[in-house]
């Protein structure tokens, strides 16, 4: 058995005082310290990063890592665009299930703000097929698109976006480690510009900075010392990644074939699920995620976030990205992924303060890389 025994995050939003290491070697600090476990009882290390070589022109993330922890053991980096911190998780849990390890170290950081916008922007894009690309789009574009048909498909409206950003906004606002800790109105979104029809920038992830570090272990003996979750699945798939060649634009088949292999891996129904937190880069993301999950049928989930389910205090039985998600914790990216698998751990082990959602068996991470080419999985148990 799998099992998560402690997670650290640093602060997300611009921390222009921090390097990625500096961030790396707190999230790494923090995670042993809550674990109190010992730096020689870790067997190895994966590291969640998209953009250090492009950005920080930084591709050797993982000696750089022995460098700061101090430690000698094997090191992996992973890319996988949004989804790095994801597939970080799922390569780990396959590793220590290989007989490689017993306990492991997972970690995702980012370092965004440093850089100018056209420069992040140009980075982010490179997740993009090459035609996309070279046609100028970025993914507010990609996602603006997407947007757009099933707004249409649906006879939906911009309200039904705002109105996932607000609840986002409202989760954020209880998460001391959130980049925005303050709730924001319908109609303030609605107001605000757009970035990409129907896209406004209040339906878009910020920029941000941060790091996360989960410590993962098959070990029984330091499960039994700490706050222990169960991996009760982490499952990954891959689709295209030019949205010209997709099945449909209305949906991403990458997160419906992860999510039903780990339902079917997990042996649980979507309704035993209590908290999700899905890969919501864009409002229009957090519909689609909902839908291609399984939780709610297609072409309804703008109705059900803008009739309150999926808020914090409602009586929703599934509580949606607690944490604020992208739209409000923050997406530094390549932490993002292990930011979304520690929410649902500290919901698990009753340490969410005062965004605590109660009576919970089981909870989801589900975190996407580009417009949709990769989608990661994963279902904790209490």
């Amino acid at each position: 058995m799998l099992s998560i025994i402690g997670y650290y995050t640093t602060q997300f939003g611009e921390l222009w005082e921090h390097s990625l290491f500096d961030l790396v070697e707190e999230a790494a600090s923090g995670v042993l310290k809550s674990t109190s476990i010992e730096k020689k009882q870790i067997d190895a290390v994966f590291f969640g990063n998209m953009m250090a070589g492009v950005l920080e022109n930084n591709l050797l993330s993982s000696a750089k890592i022995a460098e700061v922890l101090g430690i000698h053991v094997p090191i992996f980096r992973t890319e996988g665009a949004c989804a790095s911190g994801g597939m970080a998780f799922h390569l780990a849990t396959r590793y220590i299930q290989s007989g490689s390890a017993k306990t492991v170290m997972v970690i995702g950081g980012e370092k965004m703000t440093d850089y100018s916008p056209e420069e992040v922007t140009d980075a982010l894009a490179a997740a993009s097929s090459g035609e996309e690309q070279e046609a100028g789009m970025t993914f507010p574009g990609l996602y603006g698109m997407m947007a757009r048909i099933y707004l249409d498909k649906y006879e939906y409206t911009e309200e039904h976006l705002a109105h996932v950003a607000s609840k986002n906004h409202y989760h954020g606002s209880l998460n001391d480690k959130a980049h925005f800790k303050r709730e924001i109105s319908p109609e303030k979104i609605l107001k605000s510009p757009y970035v990409a029809s129907p896209l406004k920038i209040l339906d878009c992830s910020p920029i941000s900075d941060g790091a996360c570090a989960i410590v993962l272990t098959s070990d029984k003996n330091l499960v039994k010392r700490g706050k222990g979750v169960e991996v009760v699945s982490s499952e990954m798939a891959t689709d295209v990644i030019s949205l010209k060649n997709r099945k449909s634009l209305d949906s991403i088949e990458a997160t419906c074939i992860a999510g039903q292999k780990a339902f079917k891996k997990a042996g649980i129904t979507r309704r035993e699920v209590g908290v999700a937190e899905v890969h919501d880069c864009f409002t229009i993301a957090e519909l689609f995620a909902l839908e291609d999950l399984g939780f709610w049928k297609k072409g309804t989930a703008g109705g059900k976030i803008k009739e309150g389910e999926g808020k914090y205090g409602s009586t929703s039985k599934l509580i949606i990205n607690t944490s604020g998600g992208l739209k409000a914790a923050g997406h530094p990216v390549g932490a993002t992924g292990i930011k979304q698998i520690g929410e649902v751990y500290l919901q698990l082990t009753g340490q969410a303060d005062r965004r605590q959602v109660k009576n919970l068996r089981y909870g989801l991470a589900h975190n996407v890389g580009g417009s949709g080419g990769v989608a990661v999985v994963t279902i904790l148990g209490s």
